[in-house]
């Protein structure tokens, strides 16, 4: 059965949806800013415009001071769906500044700017998811020093970068694979980090507990980082984190800060687990006899859960790394903050009316 994680893939999805909003917003106030830096402010009434002072308009500084409250709070999302920026709001308040068709002319040349600014900001966003591997994986020396043994869960691209880095950089280190049963994606990453010259040796998930003692520090990737520092994880994490806490081992959360989540788990849109098929666990064929049987009320008596995330929570991570550097816990809504515009936390769909 393929891989395929469609309810948890559409959460994701929503975080990027929430980043790109917040960019055109950040755009938008930016080039709304700069058209007020061309202003000029008069005591004078709204509908007075000297035109022999100045080339640009000029506006009473109530106008000016309304429309500077508008730039620094951000925009609707109504607004910017339907194409109008804060800007126009100038404009209308300048309506005596030239005729209707310079004012056209005016609105079409700011929209296009602001088209122009935020696909080059979303191309920035883009550069950042790219090379966020490489970032954080330059920081891998200050973490991994010499002979320490490191424990990691499942297969994450980011700490097999983060590994491969220290590596490079003449670390001598061990690593402990727990498999990450069902799925032994650790498997794969053992294969990738032996062929690396990394030294590695493969445990069961059960096993983590009693290897724990040995291990200097544990490094693992997340799904996604809530707004409380808690973390979405492949599932068997929570059991990892619990184990480290009590050994008093570092749990060290390796993430790019496009997986930053202005959510908190309480939130009802947040989805903390999913259930994969039953078939990753049991041969259909081998246990095909037992699934006619049920009780008296017709609920059957052989059930399969198969869920594949856990929720960390924030008191058992030690540090996180992105590609911005390293962060307690406790400051990741703060960075949440730069990424996500608190008015798009909620995103619905607009009703389309006949």
């Amino acid at each position: 059965m393929p891989d395929v994680q469609p309810l948890v893939s559409e959460f994701v999805l929503k975080l990027k949806r929430r980043r790109v909003l917040h960019i055109i917003k950040e755009e938008d106030i930016s080039s709304t800013a700069v058209g007020i830096e061309g202003l000029s402010v008069t005591a004078e009434s709204d509908d007075e415009y000297d035109s022999g002072n100045d080339d640009h308009p000029t506006l009473s500084a109530a106008v000016l001071a309304a429309h500077a409250r508008n730039a620094l709070r951000a925009p609707s999302l109504q607004t910017l769906l339907e194409d109008i920026p804060v800007s126009t709001a100038l404009s209308r308040s300048a309506s005596s500044a030239g005729d209707s068709d310079g004012k056209s002319g005016d609105k079409s040349s700011k929209s296009r700017k602001l088209k122009h600014d935020v696909i080059a900001a979303i191309g920035d966003l883009i550069d950042e998811i790219d090379t966020c591997y490489d970032q954080i994986s330059e920081q891998a020396v200050e973490h991994i020093h010499q002979n320490e043994v490191i424990l990691t869960l499942g297969r994450s691209r980011t700490v097999k970068e983060f590994l491969y880095a220290a590596k490079e950089k003449k670390r001598s280190f061990r690593v402990f694979v727990a498999e990450g049963a069902p799925r032994y994606k650790g498997h794969v990453l053992a294969k990738e980090l032996v062929e690396k010259g990394v030294q590695t040796t493969v445990i069961t998930d059960s096993a983590v507990f009693a290897m724990i003692s040995r291990v200097n520090m544990v490094i693992v990737g997340a799904h996604a980082i809530m707004a409380n520092g808690g973390v979405i994880a492949p599932v068997g994490m929570n059991m990892v984190a619990l184990a480290a806490q009590r050994h008093a081992v570092p749990f060290v959360v390796v993430a790019g800060s496009h997986k930053l989540c202005p959510l908190y788990p309480h939130n009802p849109e947040v989805l903390l687990n999913e259930l994969k098929s039953p078939s990753d666990l049991l041969d259909f064929g081998e246990f095909s006899s037992c699934m006619n049987f049920s009780t008296q009320d017709g609920t059957p008596l052989l059930n399969v859960v198969n869920p594949t995330f856990d929720y960390v929570p924030p008191k058992l991570v030690s540090l996180f790394i992105t590609d911005t550097g390293g962060h307690s816990p406790s400051y990741m809504y703060r960075l949440i903050a730069e990424y996500y515009s608190a008015d798009d936390l909620v995103v619905r769909r607009k009703s389309t009316s006949s």
